[in-house]
């Protein structure tokens, strides 16, 4: 399982206060079972949050990539683009 971004913290870790406080002022609860339910909430809001917040892409390396780049540096790989001065100054 991959570990969350900071920026996945952040907005969870964000709306569990805001909603939380926010949740309390607009109930008005004052008992303990009351702030106990807003709480569960609050957090369980935060982590649908924090879930749902993109994760940045991985490109995958296979193992003949690897081996492909150990062999052959990139300029050789990716061939130079041949111009009309290149064609004719190779043909004479």
């Amino acid at each position: 399982m991959p570990r969350p971004t900071a920026v996945q913290l952040t907005s969870g870790s964000v709306t569990v206060v805001v909603s939380t406080i926010a949740m309390l002022l607009l109930s008005q609860t004052s008992t303990g079972l009351g702030v106990a339910v807003i709480s569960a909430a609050a957090l369980a809001l935060g982590l649908l949050v924090a879930l749902t917040v993109p994760m940045p892409k991985r490109r995958r390396r296979g193992p003949d990539t690897a081996a492909a780049d150990v062999a052959m540096p990139t300029a050789a790989r990716v061939p130079a683009p041949r111009t009309a001065a290149a064609e004719h100054s190779v043909h004479h």
